[in-house]
């Protein structure tokens, strides 16, 4: 007999590969390895070592440090951090925004926290291996302002990763997808089903993780393998390394995080 976990995600790589072909992106590059189900490498070929960053994201005190660019209502009720926008989601790009953790994490690790979805529509990023184009620190004061809007971010001043889940724009809510772009462009390079349930029916925590070994990322979601990604250095250009980590949302989602947690790795 087939194991939920077998048949979820039997249907996360059907639907990995139907969602891509649907797109129109089954041709572009690594994006043709997504048919059948995604081995789960991380367990296989992976060893966590020491934990270089962890925050349980409790208070106000853990945040000190932190950077928003745009306008955003943090607080902490139930001891988790609750992010939700303060401008009008009307106001669209202009309502998003970046929270910033300030270390500088290196490459090869996994980063992993809880995620709660309280409120919807909207949608939640997280930006990894992020750097300046020119390898600057991303608060470089030469480079360009940015203020939550998106564009700044694929077409602006930095290279970066960026995962994005709980899809719940009205225009996602029929086909619920997670997708790993490779900025500087906005290049989608791999997608997977979201097996996230609507916020109603959410029963959280969700333990979010990506893993970053080299040219290899990995994302789950309560460890189960969403999709996975072979930068080949060339076809989008050079392989990120380390860099900073941030949380972005779409207005008007309100969501909240805690226990976030950096491990160096090794690959075996």
């Amino acid at each position: 007999m087939v194991s939920r976990r077998e048949w979820v995600k039997a249907v996360a790589g059907f639907t990995s590969g139907w969602a891509l072909m649907a797109s129109g992106n089954a041709k572009s590059g690594p994006l043709q390895q997504p048919g059948a189900m995604n081995e789960k490498l991380y367990e296989k070929k992976i060893k966590e070592l020491d934990v270089v960053y962890e925050n349980p994201l409790r208070s106000e005190n853990d945040v000190k440090g932190f950077r928003l660019e745009g306008q955003a209502k943090i607080s902490f009720p139930g001891q988790r951090m609750r992010m939700e926008n303060v401008l009008d989601a009307s106001l669209g790009q202009k309502a998003n925004f970046v929270y910033w953790c300030p270390e500088d994490l290196p490459d090869n690790v996994s980063i992993s926290w809880d995620y709660w979805p309280v409120k919807e529509p909207g949608l939640s990023i997280l930006f990894f291996a992020a750097t300046g184009r020119n390898g600057e620190d991303i608060f470089d004061p030469s480079l360009a302002s940015r203020t939550g809007e998106y564009q700044q971010y694929h077409h602006g001043d930095i290279n970066a990763y960026h995962v994005s889940y709980f899809r719940r724009q009205p225009n996602h809510r029929h086909f619920q997808t997670c997708n790993l772009r490779k900025s500087y462009g906005f290049h989608m390079v791999s997608q997977g089903a979201d097996p996230i349930a609507c916020a109603e029916f959410s029963k959280g925590p969700y333990r979010i993780k990506v893993v970053k070994a080299g040219s290899f990322i990995e994302f789950f979601i309560n460890d189960l393998s969403i999709f996975s990604f072979h930068d080949d250095g060339t076809t989008y250009g050079p392989v990120w390394g380390g860099g900073k980590i941030g949380f972005r949302q779409m207005a008007p989602l309100v969501a909240e995080y805690a226990n976030l947690r950096v491990v160096r790795i090794e690959s075996l």
